[in-house]
This record gives structure tokens, sequence and C-alpha cells, in this order.
């Protein structure tokens, strides 16, 4: 079995993964799957992966239940939505299960790490979505936690960077430019999630330490922004939380 590529949050790495970005909607196999190789490298640095039983939670086609699953770990892709389960090539993903982040079809205790990349921002109460996640984590177990706060540059999503004026404003605006709604919609299927909000849930759990928080793609030196009120919401884009539940 291949061992993940030893992660490493330099700025090479931040200018591949936002070049590739750019391509997340036209090449969505290239940008995720370069993403959840990324990402997959990064939870190494976490946790074991070889043998461990993950839920992706969110985990849409399951690019990264894939990446996750060739580095050795049982995988339990978990999502809502049907259809974006089958996006990717008509077939629902391998080990998957129909079902909401809001109340994971899964006994408590019953995993070893929980994992969701960029879903919180898309249920209307991130709470317990991140409650639900510590839940069916077992004791000495690791959440991983990634989602795109609202005030960040890509907090609007497809509808960016006018959401600055407010979601509903954002989201008429692209409807009118586009002739289309965006798949995104405020209120309806994105929400305003700040940083601020769930390092508070985080720090204020008793179940669990915080191992560590910081913006996903950027550099490892830029960590300090997230102990930085107000300049966090706008800079780190993308939120990464590590719990080890007790």
């Amino acid at each position: 079995m291949p061992s993940p590529t030893p992660f490493r949050a330099t700025l090479a790495r931040s200018v591949r993964l936002f070049s590739a970005f750019r391509k997340e909607q036209t090449d969505p196999d290239f940008f995720y799957g370069l993403l959840a190789r990324d990402t997959v490298a990064q939870l190494d640095s976490y946790a074991e992966l070889k043998g461990t039983l993950i839920v992706d939670v969110g985990g849409g086609s399951g690019y990264f239940s894939d990446a996750l699953r060739d580095s050795g770990a049982r995988v339990v892709c978990v999502d809502c939505d049907a259809g974006e389960m089958t996006a990717r090539d008509g077939r629902m993903p391998v080990d998957s299960i129909l079902g909401s982040a809001l109340d994971l079809p899964l006994a408590t205790g019953s995993v070893d790490l929980c994992f969701s990349s960029n879903v919180l921002e898309h249920v209307p109460d991130p709470i317990r979505m991140a409650d639900e996640m510590l839940r069916v984590t077992r004791p000495g177990g690791t959440v991983y936690l990634s989602y795109t706060n609202w005030l960040s540059p890509w907090g609007g999503h497809e509808t960016s960077p006018w959401h600055y004026l407010g979601g509903h404003t954002a989201a008429r605006r692209y409807a009118r430019k586009m002739g289309r709604r965006p798949k995104n919609v405020f209120g309806e299927s994105l929400y305003a999630v700040s940083v601020a909000r769930m390092l508070r849930w985080a720090r204020s759990r008793p179940d669990a330490v915080v191992v560590d928080a910081l913006p996903r793609y950027l550099p490892r030196w830029a960590k300090f922004v997230v102990g930085v009120p107000g300049l966090r919401e706008l800079v780190t884009w993308n939120l990464v939380i590590v719990l080890r539940k007790h």
C-alpha cells in the first residue's frame, strides 16, 4: 500500500492549489483529485490512516473517500444528496450511505476518524453537524473539520466576491448575469459561518481537545492569522479544526 506523500504546507503548495481551483467547474476530476491527495497527506500528520475506520461526512461523489481508501483506510461515505453522490460516473461511491450530516446514521463512538471537507457552510445548523461528528467518533479518535468561512474571498462560492454586499444580493446578481440560479443559493444551500463561531464551539467542548486550527490552503507560517480576530475572517479562506476526543 503506497504511503501518503509527506505533507508540507509551503507557498508553492498554496499556489498549486489555488491554480487548480480555477478548474473546479471545468475539470472536477483534476481539482478534487489533487485536493483529495493533498488532504490525505495532511490528515496523515494527525492520525494513522492505514486500517482506520473513517466516515467522510458530506463526501459527495467520493473523491476524498477514494483517496483515503488508497491510503489503506476503511471508509464510509455519507451524503444527503443522491445526485451529488452519482455525479462523477453515475454510480454511488463504494461503501456509501444516504444520510444527513445533521443526523449521522452511525452509532455513537463507532468510527476512528470523522472527516468533512467543505460541507459545514452548506448546512443550516453547523453546530449540530459538528456535534454529530464528535458523537460518532470514538474516545481517542480524531475529528477533521474543514469549511469555507463566509467572509473569505470565496465565501459566496460562485457568487463571490459579491457576497460581501450580502448573500441574497450576490445570488440575485448571479442569476441576472448567468440566466440561472447559482448552485449554492444563500439561505438554502449556502450559509454564513464564521471562524470565530466554530473556534468557540471547538474550545468549549468538554469531551475533546483542539489539536490544531489553521488556514487549510495557506502556508504553515500563515497559521497566526487564526488567532487575530477580524483579520482571520478575511484571510483564513478555509479553516481546518482538528480535535481529539477524550
